[in-house]
């Protein structure tokens, strides 16, 4: 497990509007060698291939094609499609637009994917097979079925309070590549790419991607977030340049604030890489947390360089609900499903264990009888 790097990447101060906070990221050097751009869908439902005999259906409005260079020269953003006949669905149906993968080579140096479903496949596809011995405790259809089906909830960007506004009116930097996106001072989402361009193509598809449960509450509920507005004392400004300094400091401040205090969920903890496609120099990875119980937790997905440096960068913040569920399945995977064993490196009763995978949605995968058992211990424990 390894920590995400965005060297290369530095903020900028902060734009507020009501609970939604936007901080730009920027890059000295872009990444000259790797594009991005838009292949917008509308509103779709797509269904994703992705095995044999394994598919999901999803919201999906939009992908993003990867164009890269072998030889380290400048790559160009190939176009923009629209729809595959150029025209947009009726406003009262839902096209279906079927995948056969979520990562898929459209040309020598060309790799259409479809953003944040990496992340997400990576999530809903957690230990999806089920029990990996066929024990006792266990239904017949978690070992024939395993977690089929998985079903996840997001609401989409035109849902979160405040962020379309925030989107239209916010000032985007000349040489600005990402965001971090906070809601009630709640990082919801990190985004990177690897040019100004790209960023400017793809700023408006924030609105299109997936957000959490929490942030849809935040934003919903939460009262206007504090704006940290620069403040310069006159009495010492004498010139031009004694105001340049005077502003640099206050940006050299702003970013020591916002890199030290905000993002430390996001970046002080280490991640589970799985490299699913490799372009040239560049590697197109998922991501997915320790599943840390009652903290910030993230999936995401990334293509870093050869250096491992981040060149693309999407991230998804779990719910606890969603966390909660990762860290049982981790757990029981680590301890090969085996109920006892898992109960007691969790420091609880077997009991406990079954209720609370009951609680988080798993409670067809244990036998009724089983299940019953449980429960009638649970109450003989609160009785």
């Amino acid at each position: 497990m390894t920590t995400l790097d965005l060297t290369g990447l530095a903020t900028r101060p902060a734009q507020v509007w009501g609970a939604v906070r936007l901080v730009p990221l920027v890059r000295d050097e872009p990444v000259v060698d790797l594009r991005l751009r838009p292949q917008l869908y509308g509103d779709v439902a797509g269904l994703v291939q992705v095995g044999p005999r394994r598919a999901y259906l999803s919201y999906i409005p939009h992908g993003f094609v990867a164009t890269w260079t072998g030889d380290g020269t400048p790559a160009a953003a190939y176009g923009t499609q629209l729809s595959a006949d150029g025209e947009s669905p009726p406003a009262a149906t839902m096209g279906l637009r079927f995948h056969r993968r979520m990562a898929r080579r459209e040309a020598k140096d060309r790799l259409r994917f479809l953003p944040m479903h990496l992340a997400l496949e990576g999530y809903l596809a957690l230990h999806f097979g089920g029990p990996s011995l066929a024990w006792e405790e266990w239904s017949q259809r978690a070992i024939r079925q395993g977690l089929s089906p998985r079903v996840e909830e997001a609401y989409a960007g035109a849902e979160v309070r405040g962020l379309a506004d925030a989107l239209r009116i916010f000032e985007i930097h000349p040489d600005q590549c990402g965001v971090m996106l906070y809601v009630a001072d709640a990082l919801a989402a990190a985004f990177a790419v690897p040019h100004p361009d790209d960023y400017r193509a793809l700023h408006s598809t924030l609105l299109q991607d997936l957000y959490g449960e929490l942030i849809h509450h935040y934003a919903t509920l939460m009262p206007p977030v504090q704006d940290f507005r620069a403040r310069i004392p006159d009495a010492h400004i004498r010139s031009l340049a004694h105001l340049r300094t005077a502003v640099a400091a206050q940006e050299h401040t702003w970013t020591r604030f916002h890199d030290t205090t905000m993002p430390t969920g996001l970046l002080e903890h280490a991640y589970t890489w799985q490299t699913v496609y490799r372009m040239g120099r560049f590697t197109l990875s998922r991501l997915l947390p320790a599943f840390r119980p009652k903290q910030e937790n993230h999936i995401g997905e990334a293509i870093t360089d050869d250096q491992g440096r981040t060149a693309y960068l999407k991230t998804f913040r779990l719910s606890e609900n969603q966390v909660r569920r990762g860290h049982l399945l981790s757990r029981l995977a680590a301890n090969d499903w085996h109920l006892p064993t898992t109960a007691a490196d969790l420091g609880i009763t077997e009991a406990q264990l079954g209720l609370r995978l009951e609680s988080a949605g798993f409670g067809h995968l244990l036998r009724q009888d089983v299940l019953d058992g449980y429960r009638k211990q649970g109450r003989a424990r609160t009785g």
